[in-house]
C-alpha cells in the first residue's frame, strides 16, 4: 500500500506521515464526537490532560536531545585540548546540574527515560 493513501482507522489522514509515537499520542489525545456537531459535522474533542503530557513528552525529549548533543561537544573540546581544567570542572558541573533537572521535571510528568526516546518511524529511534 502506498504511504500516501488513507488508512482504514483514520480515511482522512494517510499512513506514514506522523512518525508513530506521535501519531499514537494524537490518537490517543483525540477522539470525534457524533453530539454537539456543527452543519452536521463531527467536533473534534481534545483531552487536555493527555495533550498536556504529550507537549511536556516532546518538549523534554527534545531538550534532552540538546543535553546528550552538548554533552559530546564537551567530550569532543576535551579531547582537542582545547578545555583547561578549571573549564573542564565546570562544564563537567554544568552538564550534571542540567542532567539531575531534566531527570525531575521528567519524574514530575510521570515520564520514564525510555518515554523520552520517541520513534521517528524509518529513522528509528531518536535518542
Amino acid at each position: 500500500m502506498n504511504d500516501k493513501q488513507p488508512t482504514a482507522a483514520n480515511p482522512k489522514r494517510p499512513q506514514g506521515v506522523l512518525p508513530d509515537a506521535l501519531d499514537r499520542s494524537l490518537q490517543a489525545s483525540t477522539r470525534f464526537s457524533g453530539t454537539g456537531s456543527v452543519g452536521g459535522r463531527k467536533r473534534l474533542e481534545i483531552d487536555g490532560e493527555r495533550v498536556r503530557d504529550g507537549l511536556a513528552q516532546l518538549v523534554l525529549t527534545l531538550i534532552k536531545l540538546l543535553h546528550e548533543l552538548l554533552e559530546r561537544q564537551a567530550i569532543a573540546r576535551m579531547d582537542s585540548g582545547s578545555l583547561n581544567d578549571e573549564e573542564i570542572e565546570r562544564l563537567g558541573l554544568t552538564l550534571m546540574r542540567q542532567a539531575d533537572e531534566l531527570a525531575r521535571v521528567r519524574k514530575a510528568f510521570g515520564l520514564r527515560d525510555e518515554d523520552l526516546n520517541i520513534d521517528l518511524g524509518p529513522l528509528g529511534r531518536l535518542l
